[in-house]
Protein backbone atom coordinates (compact mmCIF):
# COMPACT_ATOMS: atom_id res chain seq x y z
CA UNK A 1 0.00 0.00 0.00
CA UNK A 2 1.11 3.33 -0.64
CA UNK A 3 2.06 5.66 1.98
CA UNK A 4 0.22 9.16 1.97
CA UNK A 5 1.95 12.12 0.80
CA UNK A 6 1.39 15.17 2.88
CA UNK A 7 1.18 18.11 1.22
CA UNK A 8 4.31 19.50 2.95
CA UNK A 9 6.19 16.53 2.10
CA UNK A 10 4.84 17.09 -2.04
CA UNK A 11 6.48 20.75 -1.08
CA UNK A 12 9.86 18.81 0.41
CA UNK A 13 9.92 17.40 -3.33
CA UNK A 14 9.32 20.46 -5.13
CA UNK A 15 11.43 22.52 -3.24
CA UNK A 16 15.03 21.68 -5.68
CA UNK A 17 13.50 22.34 -8.92
CA UNK A 18 13.34 25.49 -10.63
CA UNK A 19 10.26 27.20 -9.90
CA UNK A 20 10.42 30.18 -13.10
CA UNK A 21 11.28 28.05 -15.92
CA UNK A 22 11.07 24.50 -17.60
CA UNK A 23 13.67 21.65 -17.24
CA UNK A 24 14.50 18.04 -18.22
CA UNK A 25 14.84 14.99 -16.76
CA UNK A 26 18.12 14.72 -16.36
CA UNK A 27 17.93 18.25 -14.71
CA UNK A 28 15.25 16.71 -12.62
CA UNK A 29 18.11 13.99 -11.44
CA UNK A 30 20.25 16.01 -10.70
CA UNK A 31 17.99 17.94 -8.74
CA UNK A 32 17.72 14.82 -6.49
CA UNK A 33 14.11 14.47 -7.91
CA UNK A 34 14.30 10.80 -10.47
CA UNK A 35 11.50 9.39 -12.08
CA UNK A 36 9.76 7.72 -9.15
CA UNK A 37 9.20 11.17 -7.76
CA UNK A 38 8.28 12.94 -11.10
CA UNK A 39 5.71 10.61 -11.30
CA UNK A 40 4.04 11.21 -8.58
CA UNK A 41 4.24 15.17 -8.58
CA UNK A 42 2.68 14.74 -12.03
CA UNK A 43 0.19 12.77 -10.54
CA UNK A 44 -0.67 15.42 -7.58
CA UNK A 45 -1.25 17.86 -10.42
CA UNK A 46 2.46 19.73 -8.86
CA UNK A 47 4.25 19.24 -11.82
CA UNK A 48 3.86 19.34 -16.17
CA UNK A 49 5.18 17.56 -18.39
CA UNK A 50 4.84 20.02 -21.61
CA UNK A 51 7.33 17.69 -24.12
CA UNK A 52 9.00 14.03 -24.10
CA UNK A 53 11.42 14.69 -21.24
CA UNK A 54 10.42 18.11 -20.25
CA UNK A 55 8.60 19.77 -17.55
CA UNK A 56 7.74 22.58 -15.44
CA UNK A 57 6.47 23.30 -12.05
CA UNK A 58 2.63 23.50 -12.39
CA UNK A 59 0.93 27.12 -12.09
CA UNK A 60 3.29 28.84 -15.15
CA UNK A 61 1.02 30.61 -17.79
CA UNK A 62 1.99 29.30 -20.90
CA UNK A 63 3.01 31.92 -23.30
CA UNK A 64 4.81 31.80 -26.33
CA UNK A 65 7.81 32.34 -24.36
CA UNK A 66 7.75 29.09 -21.95
CA UNK A 67 6.73 27.60 -25.00
CA UNK A 68 10.29 28.69 -26.80
CA UNK A 69 12.25 27.55 -23.47
CA UNK A 70 10.49 24.31 -23.54
CA UNK A 71 12.11 23.81 -26.70
CA UNK A 72 15.19 24.88 -26.40
CA UNK A 73 16.11 21.93 -23.89
CA UNK A 74 16.34 19.32 -26.53
CA UNK A 75 16.17 20.67 -29.84
CA UNK A 76 19.72 21.12 -31.60
CA UNK A 77 20.97 24.72 -32.63
CA UNK A 78 21.56 23.69 -35.90
CA UNK A 79 17.50 22.46 -36.58
CA UNK A 80 14.40 24.38 -37.77
CA UNK A 81 11.13 23.79 -35.56
CA UNK A 82 8.65 22.58 -38.16
CA UNK A 83 4.83 21.22 -38.27
CA UNK A 84 2.42 20.86 -35.76
CA UNK A 85 5.41 21.43 -33.37
CA UNK A 86 5.87 25.25 -35.04
CA UNK A 87 2.18 25.11 -34.86
CA UNK A 88 2.08 24.84 -31.15
CA UNK A 89 5.17 27.75 -30.60
CA UNK A 90 2.68 29.95 -32.71
CA UNK A 91 -0.82 29.30 -31.03
CA UNK A 92 -0.53 27.02 -28.27
CA UNK A 93 -2.55 23.93 -27.39
CA UNK A 94 -4.75 24.95 -30.10
CA UNK A 95 -2.88 23.79 -32.48
CA UNK A 96 -2.92 20.10 -31.21
CA UNK A 97 -5.03 17.38 -32.27
CA UNK A 98 -8.18 16.51 -29.78
CA UNK A 99 -6.99 15.21 -26.79
CA UNK A 100 -2.91 14.77 -27.88
CA UNK A 101 -3.00 16.81 -24.34
CA UNK A 102 -3.03 14.17 -22.68
CA UNK A 103 -0.07 12.77 -25.14
CA UNK A 104 3.59 13.87 -25.36
CA UNK A 105 3.91 13.67 -29.52
CA UNK A 106 7.47 13.81 -30.12
CA UNK A 107 9.34 17.46 -31.15
CA UNK A 108 9.26 17.43 -35.12
CA UNK A 109 12.32 19.53 -36.22
CA UNK A 110 14.28 18.99 -40.13
CA UNK A 111 17.67 18.17 -39.40
CA UNK A 112 20.76 19.23 -42.07
CA UNK A 113 21.34 16.48 -44.51
CA UNK A 114 23.83 13.75 -42.65
CA UNK A 115 22.25 15.16 -39.23
CA UNK A 116 21.01 12.06 -37.25
CA UNK A 117 18.97 13.04 -34.13
CA UNK A 118 19.53 10.66 -31.35
CA UNK A 119 18.05 11.63 -27.97
CA UNK A 120 14.72 10.30 -28.53
CA UNK A 121 12.88 13.60 -27.80
CA UNK A 122 12.84 14.79 -31.31
CA UNK A 123 11.73 12.83 -34.96
CA UNK A 124 13.49 14.77 -37.77
CA UNK A 125 12.41 14.94 -41.86
CA UNK A 126 13.64 16.07 -45.26
CA UNK A 127 11.62 19.44 -45.64
CA UNK A 128 12.75 21.96 -49.08
CA UNK A 129 13.14 25.40 -46.77
CA UNK A 130 13.89 29.09 -48.20
CA UNK A 131 15.50 31.65 -46.81
CA UNK A 132 12.04 33.08 -46.72
CA UNK A 133 10.27 30.25 -44.31
CA UNK A 134 12.45 30.35 -41.68
CA UNK A 135 12.39 32.88 -38.49
CA UNK A 136 14.33 33.37 -35.36
CA UNK A 137 12.58 33.44 -32.09
CA UNK A 138 14.16 33.81 -28.96
CA UNK A 139 17.04 31.98 -30.14
CA UNK A 140 15.52 29.01 -32.15
CA UNK A 141 14.85 28.66 -35.41
CA UNK A 142 11.28 27.63 -36.68
CA UNK A 143 8.85 28.04 -39.85
CA UNK A 144 6.81 30.83 -39.89
CA UNK A 145 3.07 30.92 -39.38
CA UNK A 146 2.11 30.62 -43.19
CA UNK A 147 5.32 27.94 -44.28
CA UNK A 148 3.96 25.89 -41.09
CA UNK A 149 -0.04 26.74 -42.30
CA UNK A 150 0.80 24.94 -45.91
CA UNK A 151 3.00 22.37 -44.40
CA UNK A 152 -0.08 21.14 -41.69
CA UNK A 153 -2.49 21.77 -44.79
CA UNK A 154 -0.92 19.25 -46.89
CA UNK A 155 0.40 16.79 -44.38
CA UNK A 156 -2.61 16.22 -41.36
CA UNK A 157 -6.24 14.45 -41.78
CA UNK A 158 -8.27 16.99 -43.42
CA UNK A 159 -10.27 17.88 -39.94
CA UNK A 160 -6.77 18.58 -39.05
CA UNK A 161 -4.65 20.06 -41.57
CA UNK A 162 -8.06 22.79 -41.85
CA UNK A 163 -8.02 23.22 -37.92
CA UNK A 164 -4.57 24.52 -38.54
CA UNK A 165 -4.55 26.81 -40.97
CA UNK A 166 -7.72 28.31 -39.30
CA UNK A 167 -5.93 28.41 -35.67
CA UNK A 168 -2.58 29.98 -37.54
CA UNK A 169 -4.55 32.63 -39.44
CA UNK A 170 -6.08 33.75 -35.95
CA UNK A 171 -2.35 35.45 -35.59
CA UNK A 172 -3.28 37.34 -38.57
CA UNK A 173 0.14 37.79 -40.01
CA UNK A 174 -0.72 36.20 -43.30
CA UNK A 175 -4.31 36.48 -45.64
CA UNK A 176 -6.05 34.15 -46.66
CA UNK A 177 -4.98 35.49 -50.30
CA UNK A 178 -1.58 34.97 -49.69
CA UNK A 179 -2.12 31.15 -47.56
CA UNK A 180 -3.63 30.81 -51.23
CA UNK A 181 -0.81 31.60 -53.47
CA UNK A 182 1.81 30.32 -51.39
CA UNK A 183 0.49 26.75 -51.50
CA UNK A 184 1.03 27.67 -55.44
CA UNK A 185 4.74 26.42 -55.31
CA UNK A 186 4.02 23.13 -53.85
CA UNK A 187 2.45 21.92 -56.83
CA UNK A 188 2.91 18.18 -56.63
CA UNK A 189 3.78 17.42 -53.43
CA UNK A 190 1.79 15.21 -51.02
CA UNK A 191 -1.19 16.22 -49.94
CA UNK A 192 -1.06 19.62 -51.94
CA UNK A 193 -4.62 18.85 -53.65
CA UNK A 194 -6.55 18.74 -49.59
CA UNK A 195 -4.60 21.97 -49.34
CA UNK A 196 -5.01 23.62 -52.13
CA UNK A 197 -9.03 22.25 -51.35
CA UNK A 198 -9.39 23.58 -48.16
CA UNK A 199 -7.18 27.12 -47.90
CA UNK A 200 -9.94 29.11 -49.75
CA UNK A 201 -12.19 28.57 -46.58
CA UNK A 202 -10.26 29.35 -44.12
CA UNK A 203 -11.19 32.28 -41.30
CA UNK A 204 -9.34 33.77 -38.94
CA UNK A 205 -12.26 34.44 -36.98
CA UNK A 206 -12.58 30.93 -36.00
CA UNK A 207 -12.89 30.36 -32.51
CA UNK A 208 -11.89 27.05 -31.53
CA UNK A 209 -10.48 23.75 -33.11
CA UNK A 210 -13.81 22.48 -33.00
CA UNK A 211 -15.40 25.14 -34.41
CA UNK A 212 -13.27 24.83 -37.20
CA UNK A 213 -14.40 20.86 -37.73
CA UNK A 214 -17.86 21.81 -37.08
CA UNK A 215 -17.62 24.77 -39.66
CA UNK A 216 -16.10 21.78 -42.37
CA UNK A 217 -19.02 19.45 -41.47
CA UNK A 218 -21.44 22.38 -42.89
CA UNK A 219 -18.82 22.49 -46.09
CA UNK A 220 -19.44 18.93 -46.93
CA UNK A 221 -22.96 18.97 -46.10
CA UNK A 222 -23.43 21.31 -49.17
CA UNK A 223 -24.20 24.44 -47.44
CA UNK A 224 -23.11 27.65 -48.17
CA UNK A 225 -20.09 29.44 -46.70
CA UNK A 226 -20.66 30.28 -43.35
CA UNK A 227 -19.35 34.09 -41.66
CA UNK A 228 -17.34 33.22 -38.31
CA UNK A 229 -19.04 35.18 -34.61
CA UNK A 230 -21.81 36.24 -36.33
CA UNK A 231 -22.87 39.58 -34.35
CA UNK A 232 -27.08 38.91 -32.87
CA UNK A 233 -28.92 41.65 -30.54
CA UNK A 234 -28.93 40.13 -26.68
CA UNK A 235 -31.32 41.23 -24.20
CA UNK A 236 -29.93 44.61 -22.52
CA UNK A 237 -28.25 46.42 -25.64
CA UNK A 238 -25.21 43.38 -25.48
CA UNK A 239 -24.45 41.21 -28.68
CA UNK A 240 -24.43 37.54 -28.42
CA UNK A 241 -21.84 35.83 -31.21
CA UNK A 242 -23.03 32.60 -33.41
CA UNK A 243 -20.15 30.36 -33.72
CA UNK A 244 -20.60 30.20 -37.62
CA UNK A 245 -23.98 31.22 -39.73
CA UNK A 246 -26.02 32.71 -42.47
CA UNK A 247 -27.08 35.99 -40.83
CA UNK A 248 -29.33 36.88 -43.27
CA UNK A 249 -31.01 33.02 -43.86
CA UNK A 250 -30.54 33.41 -40.06
CA UNK A 251 -29.18 29.90 -39.43
CA UNK A 252 -26.55 28.58 -37.69
CA UNK A 253 -24.60 26.28 -35.72
CA UNK A 254 -22.95 26.19 -32.14
CA UNK A 255 -20.33 24.11 -30.89
CA UNK A 256 -21.01 23.15 -27.07
CA UNK A 257 -17.72 22.08 -25.82
CA UNK A 258 -16.95 20.71 -22.53
CA UNK A 259 -14.28 23.40 -21.21
CA UNK A 260 -17.24 26.49 -21.42
CA UNK A 261 -20.32 24.97 -21.88
CA UNK A 262 -20.30 22.15 -19.04
CA UNK A 263 -22.86 21.91 -16.16
CA UNK A 264 -22.65 25.16 -14.56
CA UNK A 265 -23.14 26.75 -17.81
CA UNK A 266 -26.51 25.41 -18.95
CA UNK A 267 -28.33 27.80 -17.63
CA UNK A 268 -26.54 30.76 -19.34
CA UNK A 269 -27.15 28.98 -22.52
CA UNK A 270 -30.22 27.75 -22.59
CA UNK A 271 -30.92 31.54 -21.89
CA UNK A 272 -28.31 32.57 -24.90
CA UNK A 273 -30.49 29.53 -27.46
CA UNK A 274 -34.06 30.89 -26.20
CA UNK A 275 -33.41 34.15 -26.57
CA UNK A 276 -31.67 33.63 -30.68
CA UNK A 277 -34.73 30.71 -31.46
CA UNK A 278 -37.26 33.08 -30.27
CA UNK A 279 -37.24 37.06 -30.65
CA UNK A 280 -34.13 36.31 -32.98
CA UNK A 281 -35.72 33.68 -34.92
CA UNK A 282 -32.18 32.15 -35.64
CA UNK A 283 -32.52 28.64 -36.13
CA UNK A 284 -29.59 27.16 -34.16
CA UNK A 285 -28.03 23.66 -34.66
CA UNK A 286 -25.97 22.76 -31.57
CA UNK A 287 -23.13 20.21 -31.51
CA UNK A 288 -21.27 18.19 -28.96
CA UNK A 289 -18.14 16.58 -29.05
CA UNK A 290 -19.53 13.29 -30.30
CA UNK A 291 -21.64 14.84 -32.68
CA UNK A 292 -18.49 16.45 -34.61
CA UNK A 293 -15.75 13.47 -33.99
CA UNK A 294 -15.51 9.45 -33.77
CA UNK A 295 -17.48 6.85 -34.70
CA UNK A 296 -20.75 8.30 -34.11
CA UNK A 297 -20.53 11.69 -35.70
CA UNK A 298 -23.78 12.71 -37.69
CA UNK A 299 -23.07 16.80 -37.98
CA UNK A 300 -22.94 16.62 -41.58
CA UNK A 301 -25.87 14.50 -41.77
CA UNK A 302 -27.64 16.77 -39.42
CA UNK A 303 -26.68 20.13 -40.81
CA UNK A 304 -27.67 19.12 -44.23
CA UNK A 305 -31.28 17.99 -42.82
CA UNK A 306 -32.07 21.14 -40.87
CA UNK A 307 -30.92 22.96 -43.87
CA UNK A 308 -33.30 21.73 -45.86
CA UNK A 309 -36.49 21.78 -43.71
CA UNK A 310 -35.72 25.22 -42.84
CA UNK A 311 -35.29 26.56 -46.44
CA UNK A 312 -38.92 24.91 -46.66
CA UNK A 313 -40.25 26.75 -43.60
CA UNK A 314 -38.65 29.73 -45.38
CA UNK A 315 -40.45 29.52 -48.41
CA UNK A 316 -44.01 28.78 -46.62
CA UNK A 317 -43.76 31.92 -44.53
CA UNK A 318 -42.35 33.64 -47.52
Amino acid sequence: MTRPFSPGKLDDLMAPLPADRPFTAAQADECGVGDGRRRLLLERGRMERRLPGVFHVAGLIDSLELRLQCLELVVPDDCVVTDRTAAWVWVGDRALAPDEHLSTPLVSVFAPPGRRLRNGLTTSGERMLLAKDVVEVGGLRLTTPLRTACDLGRLLHPDQAFAAMDSLATLRVFDVDELVEELGRFKGYRGIVQARTWAPFVDPDSDSQFETIGRRRWLTAGLPRPTCQCPVEAPYDGLYHVDFGLPDDRFGGEYFGEEFHGEDEEPHDDARLVWLRGPQRWFIVVARKHNVVGPHQDLEQTFRIEWERHRARSRLIA
